[in-house]
């Protein structure tokens, strides 16, 4: 007890010109150091901002050792330097560089979250919570699984569930609001990149999608993002994270997702899990480099399941929670003085965090269970020497007696009880900018993903030529008839079939989609009207080249107008196989049963299309009615056999001649008006229309509802084993 009591009082002795969030603002070329024998200080609870004073210049002068903050006067939470970062690098003669910086303080009073069915035992998922994040500070949500951390946070920046219900009050800047469009950023632990563009790209076209105003100022603002996450290395370089491409690691991949999110320029921002499943080295990257951040003004608030010694002394506060409710709010150094005085000091050699989560994480009680026997030299397996969940009340009733406790109700209370400057959205894309920023980045994303996109044009040419091969030199006699219908039917039915290749790359649409729709940057329509823009190149592309080989090799017709309409029937054919994709790929958001969904599709849909058996001799109920109606082959082949018999006549002996019609008459049941194969097109330009509007339907009510539930299973095991 008195070697801790003595480390911590040699902590707080450290230099108090490390004390604010504002003596950390970085030079341009930061990086965290300790100086030996010392860390760093955190910020007291006496720092509050002054909202009269949000603007800040910091001017790096040449030679890069000072820094000026030149403030309209100096806000007192952003006026100390930073003594123990090094000196960066000199600049250019003359270079300065200017950054404002305006940051919010977010406060919450007795905030209470219950989602239904989350707890086995109550719904109350985080239990009257309060705390505060001050602007040019870090603020980090720490507890073992379960313990409502990403719940908090979501709650927060107002992202909880529909079924969740929420109480309580959250204040921004002294304000009960809600943080309108482009305010934050919120940034989840599975997030959705596109490996096909670099990062430079990649956040050009968030810019755009997120930011009005001209390209140049979009530029600016994405290089910024570049260079406050440290990317500049890698601007130029692909994402990547399949097939051939070598991309980013799972580290930069990280700060990239951050990145997207401060092309808005965001005055608070939220982060569930910034170190999920880095190494330590990418760990204390990426925190440093959000310390940088932090240091321009910027709010942060995340949350973590444990860090490393060197990433801990980065923190300014925590909130430590347990089963939902809060064992400590404050200092991070006065978190290891609270539960020193609550009996139960950090050992020297152990991380802070790790000893946080073993002294209030119950799944420890099983373990020691187990290996209650085994004993070593060096004593019990355990620090605490007590049941878990005795640890847990002893720390909360330590602290709600605590000063820490009376010091943050006094914060809040200085925090809210007067109004400051209320955030402003920052204004929204207009719709026809962002579906033309959409279709361009999808023809772009398909000129590159030669695995799901040029890999299969070249596959449909390859069964087109198959096929054309097998069903070649058949003539126009009467007798070629059934073997044409036949080829005919082959042909749709098997290239509808590899149409199921393009699963994967609309998941990836699907949830890119999902990301960019909870930030308000996308919607269901934009989206749908994109994707089917940058398809339509690319589905002609693949209809004209097999329609081509598979035409001339069969030996149909020659006339310019009957090809055209083949061709024209087979891309309508497409697009309604793209839209049916695109449904079961929203309903399951899983590849594999997807997959198996659209083959049991497709292999019903065959069986009713008349070829097999005639339409009108099938079973009444179900096969006739409704599935023969709904498989678009039905169409798509009635079609395509109207276009080519239709008008001609065959001879039969040297007298008598039968019409085209007649021929099929026992084959495939098709119209005898001319007009009928324009009936069937219709027909099928009006499933492909009723797909899109399944789709539209399916994204905006179950699509973001499914992907959080599926993130709601992946936090509940994926904290179990985070590294």
């Amino acid at each position: 007890m008195e070697e801790i009591q003595s480390q911590s009082d040699h902590y707080r002795s450290s230099s108090s010109s490390a004390s604010s969030p504002a003596s950390r603002v970085p030079s341009s070329n930061f990086f965290y150091l300790r100086k030996p024998g010392s860390l760093r200080q955190p910020i007291s609870f006496e720092d509050s901002p002054d909202w009269e004073d949000t603007d800040i210049e910091v001017k790096v002068d040449e030679g890069g050792d000072s820094i000026n903050a030149a403030t309209t006067p100096a806000s007192p939470s952003l006026s100390k330097i930073n003594s123990g970062s090094l000196p960066s690098p000199p600049l250019p003669e003359g270079a300065v560089i200017t950054r404002k910086i305006a940051g919010a303080s977010i406060a919450w009073k007795d905030l209470t979250v219950s989602i239904k069915g989350k707890r086995r035992y109550s719904d109350k998922v985080v239990k009257s919570s309060n705390g505060y994040a001050l602007p040019g500070t870090m603020t980090v949500i720490m507890g073992p699984a379960k313990s409502g951390k990403s719940t908090l946070l979501r709650a927060l920046a107002g992202r909880l569930p529909d079924s969740a219900r929420m109480y309580g009050e959250v204040f921004v800047n002294g304000t009960k609001m809600r943080m309108p469009y482009g305010s934050y950023g919120f940034v989840d632990r599975e997030t959705t990149l596109i490996g096909t563009l670099t990062v430079r790209e990649f956040l050009y076209y968030s810019a755009l999608l997120q930011l009005p105003g001209f390209l140049c100022q979009k530029r600016s603002v994405v290089e910024d993002a570049i260079d406050s996450m440290s990317l500049g290395d890698y601007a130029n370089k692909l994402i990547g994270g399949h097939c051939y491409m070598k991309g980013l690691r799972r580290g930069e991949r990280r700060r990239v997702s951050i990145a997207r999110e401060l092309v808005m320029r965001p005055h608070i921002l939220f982060i569930d899990e910034p170190l999920y499943r880095l190494d330590s080295v990418s760990a204390l990257l990426m925190m440093v480099t959000l310390k940088k951040l932090a240091s321009t003004g910027c709010t942060l608030i995340f949350t973590m399941y444990q860090s490393s010694t060197e990433v801990f002394g980065l923190f300014d506060r925590i909130c430590l929670l347990s089963n939902g409710n809060t064992l400590f709010f404050g200092e991070t150094l006065a978190c290891l003085q609270h539960f020193s005085n609550a009996g139960f000091p950090c050992p020297i050699m152990q991380s802070p965090s790790d000893h946080f989560l073993r002294a209030i994480n119950t799944e420890f009680d099983r373990i020691i269970a187990m290996c209650k026997s085994w004993q070593d030299d060096h004593g019990d397996l355990s620090a605490v020497n007590m049941d878990t969940a005795v640890a847990i009340r002893t720390l909360e009733a330590t602290y709600r007696s605590s000063a820490d406790a009376t010091a943050l109700e006094t914060m809040i209370v200085k925090l809210t009880e007067k109004e400051g400057p209320s955030l402003k959205s920052k204004g929204m894309v207009g719709n026809i900018l962002r579906v033309a920023v959409l279709t361009w980045r999808s023809l772009l994303i398909m000129s590159r993903e030669w695995k799901y996109y040029w890999l299969r044009l070249i596959l449909y040419m390859l069964l087109a030529l198959c096929i054309g091969t097998v069903f070649s030199g058949l003539g126009h006699s009467l007798s070629s008839v059934v073997t044409r219908v036949a080829a005919i039917f082959v042909f749709v039915s098997f290239t509808s079939l590899l149409s199921i290749a393009s699963v994967p790359a609309q998941m990836k649409e699907i949830k890119m989609y999902a990301c960019e729709e909870s930030n308000l940057h996308s919607g269901a329509s934009l989206f749908l009207l994109g994707q089917l823009f940058a398809s339509i190149p690319f589905l002609f592309l693949i209809s004209i080249s097999s329609s081509l080989v598979f035409y001339f090799l069969v030996g149909l017709r020659d006339e310019f107008s009957l090809l055209m309409y083949f061709v024209l029937n087979f891309f309508t054919c497409l697009l309604v196989n793209e839209g049916l994709v695109l449904a079961v790929t929203s309903i399951w958001q899983d590849i594999f049963w997807s997959i198996l969904t659209l083959v049991a599709i497709h292999v019903i849909m065959i069986l009713s299309a008349g070829f097999l058996r005639i339409r009108s001799a099938l079973p009444g109920p179900v096969w006739m009615y409704p599935v023969s109606y709904l498989a678009f082959h039905t169409y798509s082949i009635q079609g395509l056999l109207e276009n080519e018999y239709i008008e001609t006549s065959f001879a039969v002996g040297q007298v008598r001649t039968i019409s085209g019609n007649q021929a099929l008459q026992n084959l495939y049941d098709i119209s005898t008006n001319s007009n009928s194969k324009w009936k069937n097109l219709l027909v099928l330009f009006l499933m492909a229309v009723a797909y899109r509007v399944l789709v539209f339907v399916l994204l905006k009510f179950c699509v973001r509802k499914n992907i959080f539930v599926r993130k709601l299973f992946l936090c509940n095991q994926n904290t179990r084993n985070p590294r």
